[in-house]
């Protein structure tokens, strides 16, 4: 499987941060950021809390926030590529996480990442949902330039709407053969991302 987390410099930083912690101290926080992984807009910790757990976990507002985002981020692609338990830890270990701490994101994820993934499968992400879907197809035979021209285009009309709106909003996207191609072959790969889900 290709890996789901990049070792960037944030994830580097983040790392050291996480191998410093108290292994019980972190299960802990795992087992609540996962919790509040799924309510989208709200806060894993509020302000209180946050303050607290600087001073518990020795750790400034900036770094602890890299902590927590870190530790969402990792989940959330776990949730995403539905990655079984095992391999989560091997590519935790392979970005440095030390193997405890690595263990406590795989058992963590082991006992409630399926709930999670169903959970999350039936919120929606974005604030606008697909309602529509019109497309024309042009053919352009000629320009001043050019007095013999073929160059065909696909036009997809959008319809968006949010959640707590009746108007739709069009959006227009125009491809070549090439573009469209491309974002054919991107569409198939997030279906195939969902079938796995279910």
């Amino acid at each position: 499987m290709a890996a789901i987390i990049k070792e960037t410099q944030s994830i580097k930083e983040a790392v050291t941060f996480i191998n410093a912690i108290e292994v019980n101290k972190f299960s802990r926080l795992i087992s609540r950021i996962i919790q509040k992984l799924h309510l989208k807009g709200e806060r894993t910790f509020s302000e209180e809390e946050e303050q607290k757990l600087q001073t518990a976990l020795s750790l400034d507002k900036q770094s602890l926030n890299l902590v927590l985002e870190t530790a969402a981020f990792i989940l959330e692609q776990a949730v995403y590529h539905n990655v079984k338990p095992a391999s989560l830890q091997q590519q935790l270990e392979a970005v440095h996480v030390s193997p405890d701490k690595a263990e406590v994101f795989s058992q963590t994820w082991a006992t409630t990442g399926p709930e999670m993934v169903e959970r999350l499968r039936h919120s929606i992400f974005a604030q606008k949902k697909l309602e529509h879907v019109g497309w024309q197809l042009n053919l352009q035979m000629a320009q001043s330039s050019q007095a013999k021209l073929k160059a065909p285009s696909a036009v997809l009309q959008l319809g968006l709407r949010a959640e707590d709106s009746e108007v739709q909003e069009n959006v227009f996207v125009e491809f070549n053969h090439q573009e469209l191609l491309e974002f054919y072959n991107k569409l198939e790969i997030v279906q195939g991302q969902l079938d796995s889900l279910t």
